[in-house]
C-alpha cells in the first residue's frame, strides 16, 4: 500500500509540473500532499515496536543559503523531523536533521522539489526598483512560511483520519524518541525567529500556495535562478 501511494503521488507530481494552468497546478499540489502526508501516516510501524531515530546535515550553498537552509528546516518540522540550523560549513549554510526513516525520505522528497520551484518562482518576480535585495529575501520568506502551513495542515488532517486508534500515542512517542537524540547531540539549543522586511512577502505567499510536490532526492546544487 506504501509503494502503491508514492506511485500515485509521483503521478500527481508528473502532472503538476506539465500544467501552465494556475489551478490545475494547485488542485494537484492538494492532492499530492494529502497523500504524501497519509504515506506517513502509513509508515508508522504497530505500537511498541522500537525504531532508532536516524540523522543526516544538508550543506545549501550561496547565494540565500540561508534562506534555503530555513526552507529545508521548516518542510523536515512540517513532516515529523526536527531540524537544527548548524551554520557556516563545507561551503554553505549547513542543517543538521534528525528523524525516523521514512519522515526523513519524506523531507527529502519535499524540500528537493520545493528549492527547485522556489528558484524559479523568484527568477519569475519583478521587485521594485531601488529595494531589490530585500524584496527578494521577504518573497523567499514568504513563500517557505506559505509551504510549511500547507504541509502542517496535510500532516494534521491525515493524523486525524487515521483508522488505528494509537495513532496519536505512536506519533508523540516518536516525537520524543526524536527530541531525545537532538538533546544527546546538541544540549543547548537557542531558537531563532528571522527578521521580515521588503515587500515580497505576500507575493511569496501566494507562490508558495501554488506550489507542487515537484522531483525525488534531495540536491544541494544551487539552482541557477537563486543566484539573481
Amino acid at each position: 500500500m506504501r509503494e502503491r501511494t508514492l506511485d500515485r503521488v509521483r503521478k500527481l507530481l508528473a502532472k503538476a509540473e506539465r500544467t501552465d494552468n494556475e489551478h490545475e497546478r494547485a488542485t494537484f499540489m492538494a492532492a499530492a500532499s494529502a497523500l504524501m502526508a497519509k504515506h506517513g501516516i502509513d509508515s508508522l510501524p504497530p505500537a511498541g515496536t522500537r525504531q532508532t531515530p536516524a540523522d543526516r546535515i544538508v550543506t545549501l550553498p550561496p547565494p540565500w543559503a540561508r534562506e534555503k537552509a530555513r526552507l529545508v528546516s521548516l518542510v523536515a518540522q512540517a513532516v515529523r523531523c526536527r531540524p537544527l540550523l548548524i551554520g557556516r560549513g563545507d561551503g554553505g549554510q549547513r542543517v543538521h536533521v534528525f528523524g525516523f526513516a521514512a519522515d526523513l525520505e519524506r523531507a527529502d522528497v519535499l524540500a528537493t522539489s520545493l528549492l527547485l520551484q522556489m528558484a524559479s518562482g523568484l527568477a519569475r518576480t519583478e521587485p521594485p526598483a531601488g529595494a531589490v535585495r530585500a524584496y527578494r529575501r521577504s518573497w523567499l520568506l514568504g513563500f517557505t512560511d506559505e509551504v510549511y502551513r500547507l504541509l502542517c495542515a496535510a500532516e494534521k488532517q491525515a493524523a486525524a483520519e487515521a483508522a488505528p486508534t494509537g495513532t496519536a500515542i505512536v506519533l508523540a512517542d516518536r516525537r520524543a524518541e526524536v527530541d531525545r537524540v537532538v538533546a544527546a547531540h546538541y544540549p543547548r539549543v537557542r531558537m531563532s525567529v528571522p527578521r521580515t522586511s521588503g515587500t515580497g512577502y505576500r507575493a511569496g505567499v501566494a507562490a508558495g500556495r501554488r506550489a507542487d510536490l515537484g522531483r525525488t532526492g534531495m540536491s544541494t546544487a544551487t539552482a541557477p535562478e537563486l543566484g539573481r
